[in-house]
Parts: C-alpha cells; sequence; structure tokens
C-alpha cells in the first residue's frame, strides 16, 4: 500500500524551472547548506549517463508486451527492463523504439498511484530538460534568418540582461559555457532554509517564478569563468527571454509553430501552471517515508529550461526532424551536435552525443537530451542519420538518493541494442 504524504498548504502557488534542480538553502545570516545530491542537477544529469551503460536486469510484473507474434528476443528483453524498472519502485514507465526494421513501444507500471490505472504508451509526461534541444532549434533558426549569430551577446538583445558579464554569447549560453551558475540551486535556496521540511521545499517548487527572477537569482551570486561547462538552467531561462524579445511573442507560440507543428509533434505542449491535462504519468517522489504529491508544482519554476510535456511518440518525431533538416538547415545542424566541451558529457548546442552501440567505437553517435523533473526522468536519442529512435519516461523519481532506487539503464540498455540493424 502507497503512503503519500500531501503538503500542509495546497493553497501555495509555485513554479520550478529545470529537471533535477539542487539549491543551497539557509538563512540569510548563515553560509549556505548544500542540497541533498539528489536535487542537484549535474549530479542528475551525469547519473542518468551512466545509467545508459547498465546491464538490463530480468524481473516479473505486469507489463504491456510486445504483441504475441512479434516478439523477438530484443524486444522481450526491453519488456523486462521495463518490467523491472517499476518492480524496483518506479509507479509508471512507457517507452518507444524506432528503426527501419522495428517499430516497438510499450508501458508497465500505474499512471497515477491514487487510481491505479495502467500506464499507457500515448501517455503525456513532463519532458524537463528536453525542452532544452527545442530552445536550441529556435535559437539557430533566428541564426539561420541572419537575425542573430552564435556570436551575438545577450545583452545586444536585452541591454543590461547580464550586466556584469556583458560578453556572454548566445554559443555559451547554449552549450552551457559562459560561465551562468544554474540557477534552480539558486531560487531553492532563497526560499528553503530546512531541508528536511518536505513542506518548504513544495512551497518553492509551487509558486509562481518570471524570468527575471531566475536572471536576478544569478546576477547575484559569483560566476564560473566562461568556457568552463556547467550545467545552466538560468541559461536557456535567458534563451527564452531573449527568443520572446526579438519576436515579440510567447515561447509557447513560438515552440508551436516552429518546432512541433513543423515535426508533427500533436501532444506536447508548454504549461503555464500545475495542471496535467490528458492521460499522463501523474508526479509523484520518493522521500524515504513515503510519496510526496508534486500535483502542485508549477513548471514556471523551469520556465524555457524545462517546461515542456510531451510523449515518447512526439519525441521521436521532434528528433527525427530535427537531424533530418527539417526544422533548422542541416549545416546549423552539425554545429548543434558538434560538442563544445567534453567536460564530463560531450555537449553540443542543447544536444549531447552517445556513443552510437551499432557502430565501431568513435565511427557513429546517437544524439538528443535527458530530462529530469522532480518526479520523473526521461530520455529522447536519435541516430545520425535520422533512421533510429528511441524515448523513455518514468515516474516515482527517489529525492533522498542520487542513484535512485530504479534504473533507466534497465530499458535504456535493451532498446539500445535492438535499436541495431540484425
Amino acid at each position: 500500500m502507497h503512503r503519500r504524504i500531501p503538503t500542509v498548504d495546497r493553497l501555495v502557488t509555485v513554479s520550478v524551472a529545470l529537471a533535477a534542480s539542487v539549491a543551497l538553502a539557509a538563512p540569510a545570516s548563515a553560509a549556505p547548506v548544500a542540497a541533498p545530491a539528489a536535487l542537484n542537477p549535474n549530479t542528475v544529469e551525469v547519473h542518468l549517463q551512466q545509467q545508459i551503460r547498465e546491464a538490463a536486469r530480468e524481473a516479473g510484473i505486469r507489463t504491456r508486451l510486445t504483441p504475441p507474434g512479434r516478439a523477438t528476443p530484443g524486444t522481450r528483453a526491453i519488456d523486462a527492463g521495463l518490467a523491472s524498472m517499476v518492480s524496483d519502485g518506479a509507479i509508471g514507465v512507457t517507452g518507444r523504439l524506432e528503426t527501419p526494421t522495428l517499430s516497438w513501444r510499450g508501458a508497465a507500471g500505474q499512471r497515477d498511484l491514487d487510481r491505479g490505472a495502467p500506464a499507457g504508451v500515448q501517455a503525456r509526461f513532463r519532458a524537463a530538460s528536453i525542452t532544452k534541444p527545442m530552445i536550441a532549434t529556435l535559437v539557430l533558426q533566428e541564426v539561420e534568418k541572419g537575425v542573430w549569430s552564435l556570436d551575438t551577446t545577450a545583452n545586444a538583445i536585452i541591454p543590461g540582461l547580464f550586466p556584469d558579464h556583458p560578453d556572454v554569447t548566445l554559443r555559451q549560453l547554449l552549450s552551457h559555457t559562459g560561465g551562468v551558475p544554474n540557477g534552480t540551486s539558486e531560487l531553492l535556496a532563497s526560499q528553503v532554509t530546512d531541508w528536511d521540511s518536505w513542506d518548504q521545499f513544495m512551497a518553492a517548487i509551487s509558486r509562481d517564478y518570471t524570468g527575471q527572477e531566475h536572471i536576478d537569482a544569478v546576477n547575484a551570486v559569483p560566476w564560473t569563468p566562461a568556457g568552463e561547462f556547467l550545467y545552466s538552467n538560468a541559461g536557456y531561462v535567458a534563451l527564452g527571454m531573449l527568443l520572446e524579445a526579438q519576436n515579440g511573442r510567447p515561447v509557447a507560440e513560438l515552440l508551436r509553430d516552429r518546432v512541433w507543428r513543423p515535426a508533427r509533434m500533436l501532444h506536447t505542449s508548454y504549461p503555464s501552471d500545475s495542471t496535467l491535462r490528458g492521460p499522463v504519468l501523474a508526479e509523484d517522489a520518493w522521500i524515504g517515508t513515503g510519496w510526496l504529491e508534486l500535483e502542485d508544482f508549477d513548471p514556471d519554476f523551469f520556465l524555457s529550461a524545462g517546461a515542456v510535456v510531451s510523449t515518447t511518440e512526439d519525441l521521436n518525431r521532434f528528433t527525427r526532424a530535427l537531424v533530418q533538416g527539417r526544422l533548422v538547415d542541416r549545416s546549423l545542424v552539425d554545429v548543434m551536435v558538434t560538442p563544445v566541451t567534453e567536460e564530463s558529457i560531450e555537449y553540443g548546442l542543447g544536444v549531447y552525443r552517445l556513443p552510437d552501440p551499432c557502430a565501431l567505437p568513435g565511427e557513429a553517435f546517437l544524439y538528443g537530451h535527458d530530462g529530469a523533473s522532480f518526479g520523473t526522468l526521461s530520455m529522447t536519442l536519435t541516430s545520425e542519420d535520422g533512421t533510429r529512435q528511441l524515448s523513455l519516461a518514468a515516474t516515482g523519481r527517489d529525492l533522498t538518493d542520487v542513484a535512485g532506487r530504479w534504473a533507466m539503464g534497465d530499458a535504456l540498455v535493451p532498446m539500445l541494442r535492438a535499436s541495431c540493424p540484425s
């Protein structure tokens, strides 16, 4: 039986600005106290990368298996991986793999702890930082039109945005190399003084934040030297603000008209409040003593760094359209996917790459991004030529341990293997 822990004040509105945010919290008179590692965006990012390489494990739990007559050893391994994730503590899991010779989709677990409905293959979920390659696509479209260059500074578009750092460029914001602090950490630090209080945490991620509040938070603290990789949500919030200033339209409309519609993404949205509509994987987080309800989480806390809600089908359509040059010119796609830094991950401009298991080392790569909201982990990857895609999402994230109770690699590894031509 699931024990759920509601927040004390359900009327507080909040907003949340990225996937696995860490914060430094402290009273005004005390030195900041580091948040638990499981809330650190950089730590979680690296851990998601490591999970891809973990061996899949088998488990026995009810799942929507590959239809009889169409199962292969590869799809059976994926089905077992989904089941293993749920057996180990994930609430609901949904995945999709598409290649020239295989089309697989599956789900396991529950869509919602309260209602007990099964997770579905078309379920929507918080894609969190998978928002970043979509925002990067909009920026590269401005570059393609000649409106901006990658060396255009943020302050040239919005004067005074970064008053003490006037030389920060779009390229640096896209690649997390401008020295901009994470931002989510700083927002949480300003709201949470007791990391043992989940009520304080929920109040912090459930209130509205403006883009300027994100920027003010990083302008008030020291930056790292430009050129060093530091994963920054605030950098992508800034990019969203720059896009809105240039176009005179909300980011949600720009994404809808210039990314989702051309890519035929029919079930993707950029919500401005906590409401999740339609068949969704509802968010709850494990906090050691039970489940923490996240239904009041406000995506303004992530804004253009991670507010998107999507499906595995739509994410596959996005990455396919992107690398095939249907959203931005192929020459700029090549710039996007070329790593700017290899310090922790091989990160380009809103996209990172991983070795393609279907090729010899160094010969080919997969491109994509992961997402980590407070209740959901997700991943989307595509081959260089756009012929193979996979996407995976799971709810029931563990906020007490960065390693978590379940591993994405249980399903990702067999999905990657099954993506290779036989």
